[in-house]
């Protein structure tokens, strides 16, 4: 048995000294590196991936999730601030169904479930109150945070006591104060806004907009809804303002421009413009009554009514005595007198219907408060400056649409300050480039064609480096070609020198590459 395996590693030692000492080191590094391939390889496929199925949970969340997962034996990693949960990657999907279907991810909020996981029995009025009122927080809190861009909610809704002598119209308001955290770099639109408003309206029973008040956490700025005159937060309010002053310039610029150039010619006028909008919202409402009738003044009777009461009868009124003395009243009627009284009193009363007319206005935030058109005009060919009419008519055109875009500002202007708004200036252009119109290539597309560039190169210069061994080794290991045999001409049997000349004439008619190798040979015998 141990002379076969001696003969077996005599045979191993001989095969492996067969080979040379390049060969050796090539044959050693591939099976190193086949080791160490399958060793990675295999390191790769039987470890665990983790991927993240939670994050941004808060405490009470995190343990709920965490103890699912240690109760079905199911590996998990927690990140250093406790608010992210990583799972294999194989069964994501899953662990979040379960999780989601079992309700621990509430975000720190309890909602109307907290009925269902405790009896009601036993429980006082003043304690379902408040645990109504702390579910009633939790499903708006769970409502805000599913929505995009919010990471963190907190709603406190204060709910009125309602009233059995009170009707629906009387009763108290609802009130709700929400303290929103959004994630970062998120900015909400002010559709955006009103939809929140309209959530927390529609969640809580008897809750007025105008007792809603939703606050930011970071910048602790109230946003407001459209009716109560938002428009948006104070970042994408300036955005939407500037975006809008440079949209309405470049309007102005690119009509005033294409209009100069069709009597001055292309690439003929530049156009500076520089304007100021006003931005500023403004309601009022206003309560008119006007007559039907505007001729006469009156409006519509809607009702008439007339009164008329008549009395006649007998009069024998009291009286003192009559007397004729200075001390009497002259004709004062005496007791004796006697006669007939008529009364009538009539009365009308007419009420009328007038127009009553209530207009709610909301005046357009964009319009221009100022407005400043410089034009630069190259003159023709030949000439150094625009000739004075036509530099006029430039000039009324430029204040037409000054005039024109000015007309909602509310200041009237006069055409002497029109004419100040307003420039024209000629004067050759200098440094006229012509814009080549072919692809424009970016830096990045550059960068790549000049490192294809460069591989292309470096692949060229090994191939030729390449060719030009092969051949190298190809001749080497070509054999040597035979030497050539020069034809020879004995000396000592020609005893006649007009014989050699002879001879080497005919060689060199007959075979004169023949004579040129037998001279060089000569020669390099000498």
């Amino acid at each position: 048995m141990n002379e076969r395996i001696v003969q077996y590693k005599d045979k191993v030692v001989q095969y492996w000294n067969q080979f040379s000492k390049k060969q050796k080191i090539l044959f050693i590094s591939t099976i190193a590196f086949i080791i160490i391939a399958i060793v990675v390889l295999t390191m790769q496929f039987s470890k665990t991936e983790y991927e993240v199925a939670f994050k941004d949970l808060n405490a009470s969340d995190s343990a709920g999730i965490m103890n699912y997962l240690d109760t079905n034996n199911i590996p998990y990693k927690l990140s250093p601030n406790g608010t992210s949960i990583s799972v294999p990657s194989t069964e994501a999907a899953r662990i979040k169904v379960d999780v989601g279907s079992q309700g621990l991810i509430q975000n720190g909020s309890i909602g109307f479930k907290t009925f269902d996981q405790s009896s009601s029995i036993g429980t006082t009025d003043s304690e379902f109150n408040v645990k109504y009122n702390n579910a009633l927080n939790g499903e708006v809190e769970q409502l805000l945070t599913s929505m995009n861009g919010i990471s963190k909610a907190k709603v406190l809704v204060n709910l009125p006591k309602e009233s059995v002598f009170a009707s629906e119209e009387d009763q108290e308001k609802a009130s709700a104060s929400v303290v929103l955290t959004f994630k970062p770099g998120y900015h909400p639109s002010q559709q955006t806004i009103d939809g929140y408003f309209n959530l927390v309206k529609t969640a809580v029973p008897n809750l007025p907009v105008e007792n809603i008040t939703i606050t930011e956490s970071e910048g602790n700025t109230e946003l407001l809804s459209s009716a109560q005159g938002g428009s948006g937060t104070l970042s994408s309010s300036v955005e939407e303002n500037f975006a809008l002053q440079k949209k309405f310039e470049s309007e102005v610029r690119q009509n005033v421009k294409e209009f100069l150039s069709q009597f001055m010619g292309p690439n003929k006028v530049d156009v500076l413009v520089v304007s100021k909008l006003n931005f500023d919202k403004v309601q009022s409402k206003e309560n008119m009554v006007t007559p039907v009738d505007t001729e006469n003044m009156k409006g519509i009777e809607i009702s008439v009514q007339e009164i008329s009461k008549n009395y006649t009868g007998k009069s024998n009124p009291d009286s003192g005595v009559a007397g004729t003395g200075q001390t009497q009243v002259p004709g004062y009627p005496s007791n004796s007198s006697t006669g007939d009284v008529t009364s009538e009193d009539l009365s009308k009363t007419i009420n009328y219907e007038v127009n009553h007319i209530t207009k709610d206005i909301v005046a357009s935030p964009y319009t221009v408060k100022d407005l400043t058109i410089n034009v630069a005009v190259e003159p023709p060919t030949g000439q150094t400056s625009v000739d004075q009419q036509t530099r006029d008519a430039i000039q009324n055109i430029l204040v037409n649409i000054v005039r024109a875009s000015l007309a909602d500002s509310g200041i009237t202007y006069t055409d002497a300050d029109l004419a100040k708004k307003v420039s024209v200036y000629s004067q050759p252009f200098s440094g006229n480039v012509t814009q080549p119109s072919g692809i424009k290539l970016s830096q990045g597309m550059l960068w790549g064609i000049g490192l294809a560039a460069l591989a292309l190169l470096a692949g060229g210069g090994y191939l030729i480096y390449r060719r030009r061994k092969n051949k190298e080794e190809i001749e080497e290991d070509l054999p040597l070609p035979p030497a050539a045999e020069f034809p020879s001409i004995n000396l000592e049997s020609v005893t006649n020198e007009s014989q050699v000349r002879k001879q080497l004439e005919t060689l060199a008619k007959r075979k004169p590459d023949e004579f040129v190798n037998l001279l060089r040979t000569w020669l390099a015998d000498e």
